[in-house]
């Protein structure tokens, strides 16, 4: 028998781990999957119909680019433990590695292949989120090359600073729960010695894909005037399924990042849904005064910002301090969709409003309401300070600081990443305005997120005489029939104004009546 299976014969014998623990992440990293459809779903309703599907599988293709690249190298670019510079880490895990059952960079607790999956999962989530800038506008293949380039070049460096062994903002002391690291080094030193000594660090989902995604937005332009008049979700169901999908994977995301089955995982799941429910209903409050409705979208985003804000405090904080979490995200994320109007920057899905806002709100408060009394519920952080609750003046400072660097690198590498790549030639990031006006999905896909089964575009063909064959519209691709349609009519000896239809790009009038 070779030594590695008898290592692991040995270990079945006298578990290393907690199989409750290791399960527990199981579990968690397949939760923070379902975020995956969930985001597609959530955008594809917020879009108009025409270009519905193209976010679905931007969401989609990305996904499977990112899992691409974390095997690849950015596992290792962000955890190799080897890499001393703080910046970014070095090929030691390339291909995964040297990635197997010794103990995680993050956490004791857990072995590293397991750690390796489940932060792949953040990086995934963070990678969909920031390809909502590309909506109703952006080009498909282009965006791919954009994300692989992207989690290379801004993602694996804004994990390595605050989760990586030797990264500045871990060693600083930045306090983020959600993908939290728990130091560990070569030697293998056993658990209680590693008590001692705990900090934590963070920033690279939220601030990563809300500025970045504000960054993605403006190199790729305003959509037309046109587009953006009268802009409303198609499919507000989707919007809620999406909501809630995001919601279930949410509980993993948080909960998770305990690296554990403990009461911490379970503080960060109540923090999470309180500061959820809290943000839904300000959110819904503040849209209620302007049309007197009670918008089904607006609980929705104040929902997502509740959950934003919970990623980095849920595991720092007592449930009072993300009720109150809760209501600051749901007003200011409400507050802060108005930015894009000032700096005229079309963020269509309001990415910089609810992730990157909610994010630093979320941060911002573990300087006030972090106490070791929470951080300490998971049997190894038992000396870590929090903030101004424990006395800690200086965490506030630490904690804005951090914030500034991370959205100013996120911001200025993405705008760099974009305009280059838009540069290099069948690479342009954006369609042109008649791909804008057809809509993403005709032009780039072919398919539809949402089609319709006719046996005729317009309403009196059904009372014309018989002519030319016409086909259903979805096998057409909703390709325009209105050329067949005159013909048609041509055929019959009517002429073209006597038809009252409406074309396939034509928009019903005010009145209600057809000219």
């Amino acid at each position: 028998m070779d030594p590695f299976s008898q290592r692991q014969l040995g270990r079945r014998a006298d578990p290393q781990y907690d199989l409750g623990d290791v399960s527990f992440i199981i579990v968690a990293g397949a939760m923070v999957l379902l975020m995956i459809p969930g985001l597609a779903f959530l955008y594809s309703g917020l879009a108009r119909r025409k270009s519905a599907l193209s976010l679905i599988w931007v969401v989609s293709a990305g996904n499977a680019v990112t899992i691409f690249q974390w095997f690849f190298w950015g596992y290792s670019l962000a955890f190799s433990s080897s890499a001393t510079n703080g910046y970014i880490g070095n090929l030691r895990n390339f291909g995964l590695m040297k990635v197997l059952g010794d103990p995680s960079p993050g956490s004791p607790l857990i072995p590293e292949l397991l750690y390796s999956f489940f932060q792949m999962e953040f990086a995934c989530v963070t990678v969909c989120i920031l390809l909502g800038g590309i909506a109703e506008r952006g080009r498909m293949l282009p965006a791919m090359v954009f994300t692989f380039v992207w989690v290379t070049l801004v993602y694996c460096p804004l994990a390595c600073w605050p989760w990586g062994v030797n990264g500045w903002a871990f060693k600083w002391g930045v306090l983020d729960f959600a993908g939290k690291r728990m130091p560990f080094d070569s030697s293998y030193e056993s658990l209680s010695s590693q008590r001692k000594r705990k900090k934590k660090g963070g920033g690279p989902v939220e601030i990563g894909s809300g500025v970045s995604g504000l960054a993605f937005a403006w190199v790729l332009g305003r959509r037309q005037e046109k587009e953006l008049i009268n802009f409303r979700p198609h499919n507000v169901s989707l919007v809620c399924l999406g909501t809630f999908l995001l919601w279930f994977g949410w509980l993993g995301f948080n909960g998770g990042s305990a690296f554990g089955a403990n009461l911490r995982a379970i503080m960060a799941i109540w923090n999470s849904m309180l500061a959820a429910a809290f943000g839904g209903m300000v959110w819904c409050l503040l849209d209620y005064r302007y049309e007197r409705r009670w918008s089904m979208v607006g609980f929705c985003s104040g929902t997502i910002a509740g959950l934003v804000a919970a990623t980095p405090s849920s595991g720092f904080v007592h449930p009072w301090a993300s009720v109150i979490i809760g209501i600051l995200s749901g007003g200011l994320c409400n507050l802060a969709t108005k930015l894009k109007f000032l700096l005229r920057i079309d963020d269509a899905l309001d990415l910089f409003a609810e992730h990157a806002v909610g994010g630093i709100i979320g941060l911002l408060m573990n300087g006030f309401f972090g106490t070791n009394h929470i951080i300490a519920l998971d049997g190894v952080n038992t000396d870590i300070p929090g903030g101004f609750m424990d006395r800690n003046w200086k965490q506030l400072y630490i904690q804005f600081a951090y914030i500034c660097a991370a959205s100013g690198y996120s911001f200025v590498v993405t705008a760099v990443i974009a305009k280059g790549i838009d540069m290099i030639p069948g690479l342009h990031l954006r369609g042109t305005p008649e791909d804008e006006r057809l809509g993403l999905d005709e032009v780039e896909i072919g398919e539809f997120a949402t089609d319709y089964i006719e046996l005729r575009r317009n309403f009196t063909d059904g009372f014309a005489p018989d002519g030319p064959q016409h086909f259903a519209a979805g096998d057409r691709h909703g390709h325009a029939e209105t050329g067949l349609h005159r013909e048609s009519l041509q055929a019959n000896g009517r002429s073209k104004e006597s038809s009252t239809g409406l074309s396939t790009v034509e928009e019903k009038p005010a009145n209600g009546h057809v000219e």
